[in-house]
């Protein structure tokens, strides 16, 4: 069903996109405090396209802010790896890497959609990753082929988030409208394996990925997010600013 599908679209984007806001002030340097608030901004302006799309759908009398603030984390379909924590600089971008490694060839696909909206956003979205592959690539080099303990932090980055990649797979919700996820994994594989041999990184094998996001079954971190976010809408439901 397509309400589903691009329900799913704009819950990884509206979660990944306030993790990395929360980096707001909190960057290492200058340069990552202006980057990492602006690849939050282009992934929440896609959620909220996604949203208001996804309200039309549903035909229910929603809209974009009651699908983002007025659901409980059980009702969220976003990815387990979109919800981790940011940890250290090595986790956020080791984390960006891999969503906007999957996401680029995604909507590369998308582009071509019968659905005039997903095709929008498609145009707009594959310009960003693009430059997310980049940005999140570049550190993900810098660091694992750096000082030891940079390298040190890359490779604890690696161990704690490949296990989460092999959801990113997961057709769930699909939709004729919409590319068919599994068929991303070459592109993906091609990406990672490419910035991993220059990071000095070894790919591990994951025999049994972390999944359950796409069921409503994620961990404990997700609601303190959600309670975070959704705190200023639920205390003043309707309000107009």
């Amino acid at each position: 069903m397509l309400y589903d599908a691009v329900l799913e679209l704009a819950d990884d984007h509206l979660v990944l996109g306030h993790r990395l806001s929360e980096w707001c002030g909190h960057a290492p340097m200058l340069e990552e405090d202006l980057a990492l608030p602006n690849m939050a901004l282009d992934l929440i302006g896609t959620a909220r396209t996604l949203y208001d799309h996804a309200a039309r759908l549903e035909g229910q009398g929603r809209d974009e802010d009651a699908l983002a603030y007025l659901r409980g984390e059980r009702e969220y379909r976003n990815l387990l790896l979109c919800e981790r924590p940011n940890g250290d600089f090595a986790h956020t971008m080791l984390r960006q890497l891999y969503f906007a490694a999957f996401m680029a060839p995604y909507w590369q696909a998308a582009l071509g959609s019968e659905d005039e909206v997903i095709a929008g956003v498609a145009g707009k979205a594959v310009k960003e990753m693009a430059y997310h592959i980049r940005h999140a690539g570049e550190w993900v080099i810098r660091m694992g082929d750096g000082t030891d303990e940079s390298a040190a932090r890359m490779r604890a980055a690696v161990a704690d988030l490949h296990i989460y990649t092999g959801e990113l797979f997961e057709d769930g919700a699909g939709d004729a409208a919409l590319p068919s996820r599994a068929e991303i994994r070459p592109a993906w594989d091609a990406t990672i394996a490419g910035i991993f041999a220059e990071a000095l990184l070894d790919v591990p094998e994951v025999p049994f990925p972390q999944t359950g996001g796409r069921e409503g079954r994620h961990g404990e971190a997700l609601g303190h997010m959600l309670a975070e976010m959704q705190a200023l809408h639920r205390a003043h439901p309707g309000a107009v600013w």
